[in-house]
């Protein structure tokens, strides 16, 4: 896609300015790392000390990322058990006019696909009104050519549709910049073939919550950016939240920028707000994000079954768990439950994530993709205030490795995916297309970890290894097995 702005940054300008504003982080790409090991090996006696300077060890861990490269600037909320604990803003909403983000964290972000939980809560909200039923097929309430399929509207909650995801769509590179009916989006999607049949694995997928989106507005007789406000919103006293525009003047409003290489950061590329919708078009800030946290997982929003709905992944329709609910990806690394979800779109990236065992909310928003985003600072933040996940040990692998050995293939995000398992040093490795190899950790059952993704081998009535599945937690890829 062609960049409609002229303007950009030059990667010395941007280098200055974080030499100039933030001289005193050091070694910024490992402050956070060091200030999580030192927080944990201190004695007993200094760990409470410690504790009562959470506010400021908090307040460092933010003001290293920030200080880092092609991260303009930050915001950051942190609240533990009803105590914020951080509520901040660092570096720059606007490079070009040198504007600092305020100080107080009020700045308001493009969120991106953390408008899903949005989307999903108000799609509950339907059918405890009795307007929506969860089970009713999606053509009940929008045109949409299935092609005979019955596609649930929680298949599409969930990803599981099978729906091509129009993100992902060439086409979707000249689209984005027009202002066009939404008509046009669902005459395109609906002429693609389905990725694979309802309920049968799950591909992150933005057409979903598109139409989505057109559903609440049938039912409501509304708009969507309507229905949020009034209905989302204002209940959880969220003054500062809004559906973006790309032409709207907002006070307060950070810039965005892209990454147009290792080192150089360009104005936000042009999309028009009639396409991210119900699946990325909100706006919010850190603090708003926080007592959206706050009355979505306090039961102040959704009645106890609606929620629990809301955040409890379905089984695939072969009884496979998932770790996707309804716009939330639910999971317990470490046996930590975490129920979160990110963002993306031109110019943001966003992270939000509740820890329900702890009650604590952290929500970090950064006005700028590129190589370093926003979740490895929601981690060490929450880490700052739990401790450390714990470590799974790794037992012993008694099978033999060559028999899971080969290639498999199937369905992914962005099209078809080919997975190489190999044996490499005496343990199993991995390469999906060209890419490197990686070796994964053994957790038992035919199961592997790395990096949060789970690859389980899965055997035939035969008894041999017929299919790998490949869970990222926003996917669950069914690959098949095609050689070895």
């Amino acid at each position: 896609m062609a960049d409609r702005t002229s303007a950009s940054l030059a990667p010395e300008k941007v280098g200055r300015r974080r030499v100039s504003m933030r001289a005193t982080a050091a070694r910024p790409g490992a402050v956070v790392g060091i200030a999580l090991i030192l927080l944990a090996s201190l004695p007993v006696a200094a760990r409470s000390q410690a504790a009562l300077d959470l506010p400021a060890t908090l307040d460092s861990l933010a003001r290293a990322h920030a200080a880092r490269d092609m991260i303009p600037g930050v915001s950051v909320a942190v609240v533990h058990r009803g105590e914020t604990l951080l509520e901040a803003g660092y570096g720059f909403v606007d490079l070009e006019w040198d504007a600092p983000t305020p100080a107080d964290g009020s700045a308001s972000y493009e969120i991106g696909s953390i408008t899903k939980q949005f989307t999903a809560a108000a799609v509950m909200l339907l059918v405890e009104d009795g307007r929506l039923d969860l089970d009713a097929d999606l053509t009940d309430y929008v045109d949409f050519d299935t092609r005979g399929r019955s596609v649930p509207l929680r298949r599409l909650l969930d990803h599981t549709s099978g729906i091509k995801g129009y993100t992902e769509m060439p086409v979707f590179g000249e689209l984005m910049t027009l202002d066009l009916p939404r008509d046009s989006l669902v005459r395109l999607v609906e002429a693609e073939p389905f990725e694979f049949a309802p309920g049968t694995a799950l591909i992150y997928n933005n057409s979903a919550y598109f139409l989505l989106g057109l559903v609440i507005e049938a039912i409501s007789e509304g708009s969507y950016e309507d229905f949020v406000a009034e209905r989302l919103f204002a209940p959880a006293g969220m003054t500062r939240s809004y559906y973006c525009s790309e032409t709207e003047m907002r006070d307060g409003r950070a810039h965005g920028y892209d990454a147009a290489g290792p080192d150089r950061l360009i104005r936000a590329r042009y999309l028009d707000h009639t396409w991210p919708y119900a699946a990325g078009s909100l706006c919010s800030t850190v603090g708003d994000l926080a007592r959206w946290n706050r009355a979505l997982h306090g039961g102040s929003l959704l009645s106890a079954s609606s929620y629990r709905a809301m955040t409890t992944p379905a089984p695939l329709e072969d009884g496979t768990a998932v770790r996707y609910a309804m716009g939330l990806l639910v999971d317990a690394p470490g046996g930590r439950r975490t129920i979160a979800h990110g963002g993306g779109i031109n110019g943001f990236l966003s992270d939000g994530r509740y820890y329900p065992d702890d009650d604590l909310i952290v929500v970090v928003l950064q006005n700028a993709t590129g190589p370093v985003g926003p979740g490895a600072l929601g981690a060490a933040l929450a880490e700052a205030v739990l401790g450390p996940v714990p470590e799974a040990g790794e037992p012993a692998f008694a099978g033999d490795l060559g028999e899971l050995t080969g290639t498999y293939s199937g369905a992914a995000r962005g099209g078809p995916m080919t997975l190489t398992v190999l044996v490499e040093d005496g343990g199993l490795a991995m390469r999906i297309g060209d890419g490197a190899t990686t070796a994964p950790a053994y957790r038992g059952d035919l199961r592997w970890d790395r990096g949060g993704v789970r690859v389980t081998f899965i055997r035939g009535a035969g008894g041999a290894v017929e299919e790998v599945r490949y869970d990222t937690g926003g996917g669950h890829y069914v690959l098949m097995r095609t050689a070895g």
